[in-house]
Order: structure tokens, then C-alpha cells, then sequence
């Protein structure tokens, strides 16, 4: 299992990540100051740190620097609420691979840690297939048998998440988290109007409906 490290002292965040990423196969690990960041991120232990800027005792840059001095290789993420250019520029020049600005979508998080960790040799999968419904990775259009369904932004995520986890119950709070970020009101319906969206675009029989639970895609849905 890919083995994820994350260093970020906001607890709400911190759960948020472990989250989603436990949710999409990930094991992680969560540290919350600067030296702690230095001592662990050891290309043995982990394929990938996501990296706050913001750490107490020592700063991410200088994390950054420690880490490529010693010869570390792993992906580094950076992820801020700095969003100046001389910051980024900065974070790059330390020897970051990306660079993500607080607030974000997990969604667009989750995308770079894939890119970040894809390995060159294999192929990488640019359709996700569930029964007869189909998310081209590279249009951004769904596919229902032989329709082509457009599908907006927040559609194309939500559809996104249901594809990954087929015949898996989601509830209410992953799907908010998941598409709509760590800054999601639990009290909000959205959920429920976007899954409505969704039914109408891609079929009645598509998600269920788990009462009390959430929602899941079947995989042996009729559209």
C-alpha cells in the first residue's frame, strides 16, 4: 500500500487528508511540526509528503531543503496558504514537485498525488467503467452506453467519486469533503441536489439510495 506522510499542524485539515486518502486506498501517517516533518520524511517510509509551509519550530522551506540535502527523492506536495509568486517560486526552487493553495478541493489534490505517484511504465487509465456508465478522463464527458453525457465541474467530481468506489456506501460527509473541501457545511443538502443532477443525466437506477447512510453506485445498475 502506498505509504503517505503528512505534515500540516492544522488538526481539522490533517483529518480531513487522512480521510479522503484512507478512503482511496492510501495508508498515512500525520506529523505536526517542522523537525517531526525532517525526522520521518525518509524515502524508505513513505512514496510521497504532502508538506505545509506553515509548521512550527522549523518552516516547510526549510523541511524541504533538509530533506533534498540528505539526498531524499520522495514527490513533495506543497500545500499553503501562500499563495504569492515569490513563495512558489521559492517552494519549486527548494526542490518541491507541486504546489496547492489553501482553501482547496481534495478532488484537485488527489489528481496531483496521482500524477505525482504514477509510475512512467504503466499506462495510465484515462476511463473509469461501472456497468454501462463511463468517465473519459481526458474530455470530462460521461459516456451512458452509446450517450454522450456533458456533465459540469461539480457533476464531473461527484460522478468522479462514485466511479472510484463502486458498490461502496458514501455518505453524505465523504461526498461533501471529497468534492466539495474541507470547508463543507455537514448541515448542507447539496449532496442531495448534485446526486439529483446526476440520476437525471445518467440514469434513475444508477445511484442508490442507502437510507441512513448515504449513497452508493451500483455496479449493476440499469441506467
Amino acid at each position: 500500500m502506498t505509504r503517505i506522510l503528512i505534515a500540516e499542524d492544522e488538526e481539522r485539515i490533517t483529518t480531513f487528508l487522512e480521510r479522503g486518502l484512507k478512503t482511496n486506498g492510501y495508508s498515512t501517517m500525520a506529523v505536526h511540526t517542522g523537525f517531526e516533518a525532517v525526522e520521518m520524511a525518509r524515502d524508505g517510509e513513505f512514496e510521497l509528503l504532502i508538506l505545509d509551509l506553515g509548521l512550527p519550530g522549523i518552516d516547510g522551506q526549510q523541511v524541504l531543503r533538509a530533506m533534498r540535502a540528505r539526498g531524499e527523492t520522495m514527490p513533495v506536495i506543497v500545500l499553503t496558504a501562500r499563495d504569492a509568486v515569490e513563495d512558489t517560486v521559492a517552494g519549486f526552487e527548494g526542490g518541491a514537485d507541486d504546489y496547492v493553495t489553501k482553501p482547496f478541493r481534495f478532488e484537485e489534490l488527489l489528481a496531483r498525488i496521482r500524477v505525482r505517484l504514477r509510475d512512467e511504465t504503466t499506462a495510465e487509465t484515462t476511463v473509469l467503467r461501472v456497468g454501462d456508465v463511463a468517465l473519459d478522463m481526458l474530455t470530462r464527458r460521461a459516456h451512458v452506453g452509446d450517450r454522450v453525457v456533458e456533465l459540469t465541474a461539480r457533476e464531473y467530481a461527484l460522478a468522479e467519486t462514485f466511479l472510484r468506489h463502486p458498490d461502496q456506501v458514501l455518505s453524505r460527509e465523504q461526498l461533501l469533503s471529497h468534492v466539495w473541501g474541507y470547508d463543507f457545511a455537514p448541515e448542507s443538502n447539496v449532496v442531495d441536489v448534485y446526486v439529483r443532477y446526476l440520476r437525471r443525466k445518467l440514469g434513475d437506477g444508477v445511484i442508490e439510495t442507502v437510507r441512513g447512510m448515504g449513497y452508493r453506485l451500483s455496479p449493476d445498475h440499469r441506467a
